[in-house]
């Protein structure tokens, strides 16, 4: 057995007796002199700012501060990466959005340091929740079975949920479906029934913010369309990795997608709408169902009352599948690929893993998830409180958040705290319906490949990816027939490698999981 399928495990003596690198009466310093590290942490949205208050404030308590040589002026994580690289000189840290692939590539040639050993010897508080969580901590294992990064480890169950209209179906005097057929009834009533009452045939029955979410309603006819929180990733069935856009549920649903595209079931803007798409449309009295985070979702009971009388957008449990399931397929995973690494040019690498693990103490994680003390919130019996100022600004709490460095993708622990408290009583309620029902799959937690596997992947995967996207929309729109075209695709994608793809996966996914 490879040792990284007992790694975790292995650390949980160590936990017992290495000596604590923080000490629980706040005695959080790192170094005795001031040390300053480089730091390369890129995000679409962003990139490091050495006076984030929250690493400002992190350095007064660890003595560290990170300088930022983030390079790239670009929003692609992968191409500042690469720049970076080009450059011939890494920093101290690497991180940021989508790291695990660069590093894991890198890391077994030496660019990036094994942490294993140093996590035992000094970084208590990771070696904890990798004791705790051994299964996600092998997920993010390199294929030479060591681990080059710290994690961003996302906290909660749910994301997103099926919401409806309930003001609609009360005025046509309908219940809230069950099933894929009672959907269908329901989205053909709010295109012909006028819900809103304006005289206009201007409904729109079924809308989605991101268009990847109109492919989900395959789920529905026991297609599936990801194995994770990532749209059009592979999934795994009893061992087995396969792919959502070659099975027989998803050509069925996909035909039975397009039908109700073509009826006007679905947003006629669905490609090209964008974002905008949930607040443009329940905003105007518009929309009457779709797919989407609960929290955000549901947020909108609030803001568009005073603009539409009685509006009631709730969460409502999967509709049942032609087979009697109920699947919600998109759920929160428990890491991500994203995290921070140290270089093998890092000349303090015990005083940097040192000051990752700060971000794994209770005030470490609490200044990851809920910002500066006195600031954004308050200790209350112990725990952060956001306050009342903070809550209600204008801006979306998580945006505020990310303004001032917290909720950034640097290796921590999320806490799902924080987010509840600006969850508002209708998502709270929809939660408590999700978690009345098994409605949730088990999530496809990547793989790390070999250089063979990698080298099969990157010929092959984009171009078939590509291809399966713009197939799948052409049928939506009606453009082409997929029942004609099905045995076609199925053969260019065997042409183009796909069953090659699928065999690099199951290799990497066997020796990672110990298939």
């Amino acid at each position: 057995m490879r040792n990284s399928l007992f790694l975790a495990a292995a650390l949980t003596t160590t936990v017992l007796t290495a000596p604590a690198a923080v000490m629980a009466d706040g005695h959080l310093m790192v170094v005795d002199e001031p040390l300053t590290l480089d730091v390369h942490l890129h995000d679409k949205s962003f990139t490091y700012d050495n006076n984030w208050p929250v690493e400002l404030e992190a350095a007064r308590m660890t003595g560290v501060s990170l300088n930022n040589v983030t390079i790239g002026n670009t929003p692609d994580s992968n191409e500042a990466f690469n720049l970076m690289l080009a450059a011939g000189d890494l920093p101290d840290i690497v991180g940021g959005k989508s790291i695990k692939d660069n590093v894991n590539r890198y890391g077994p040639e030496g660019a990036f340091i094994p942490l294993q050993d140093l996590i035992a010897e000094h970084a208590p508080n990771i070696a904890a929740v990798m004791a705790e969580k051994p299964e996600v901590f092998n997920s993010i294992l390199a294929a030479d079975g060591n681990m080059y990064f710290v994690p961003y480890l996302p906290d909660g169950k749910y994301g997103r949920a099926y919401f409806v209209r309930e003001d609609w179906l009360e005025k046509l005097g309908l219940e809230v479906p069950q099933d894929v057929d009672e959907l269908y009834e329901v989205l053909t009533a709010f295109r012909n029934g006028d819900p809103n009452g304006n005289g206009q045939k201007d409904e729109v029955p079924a809308f989605f913010r991101n268009w990847e979410e109109v492919l989900r309603l395959v789920t529905l006819w026991d297609g599936r369309t990801s194995g994770s929180d990532t749209y059009h990733d592979f999934h795994v069935v009893d061992g087995e990795v396969r792919h959502g856009y070659v099975g027989e549920g998803y050509k069925v649903g996909l035909e039975h997608v397009a039908k109700w595209y073509a009826e006007g079931l679905i947003d006629p803007e669905v490609f090209t709408r964008g974002s905008s798409a949930r607040d443009f449309l329940l905003s105007n009295d518009l929309g009457g169902f779709t797919h989407d985070w609960f929290a955000s979702t549901a947020g909108y009971n609030d803001s568009v009352a005073e603009a539409v009388p009685g509006f009631s957008f709730q969460a409502m449990v999967p509709p049942a599948s032609i087979s009697g399931v109920r699947m919600e397929e998109h759920r929160r995973i428990p890491v991500k690929p994203e995290g921070w690494a140290i270089s093998f040019s890092n000349e303090n690498p015990v005083e940097t893993i040192k000051y990752m693990d700060f971000w794994f103490t209770e005030e470490g994680r609490r200044l990851a998830n809920f910002g500066v003390e006195g600031e954004q919130y308050d200790l209350v019996d112990g725990k952060a409180v956001f306050t009342e100022e903070f809550l209600t600004n204008d801006r979306p709490v998580n945006s505020q958040l990310t303004d001032i460095g917290a909720q950034v993708r640097r290796g921590f622990y999320q806490d799902y705290n924080y987010e509840i408290q600006w969850t508002n009583e209708h998502a709270l309620r929809g939660i408590d319906l999700y978690e009345s029902g098994d409605y949730l799959i088990d999530q496809f937690l990547g793989v790390t490949f070999n250089e063979e596997e990698q080298s099969v992947y990157d010929k092959n995967w984009s171009s078939i990816r590509t291809y399966m996207l713009e197939k799948q929309q052409a049928w939506v729109l009606g453009s082409s027939d997929i029942n004609a075209d099905w045995d076609e695709y199925i053969s260019t994608l065997d042409k183009m490698g796909l069953n090659e793809v699928l065999a690099a996966m199951q290799s990497a996914y066997d020796r990672q999981y110990g298939g």
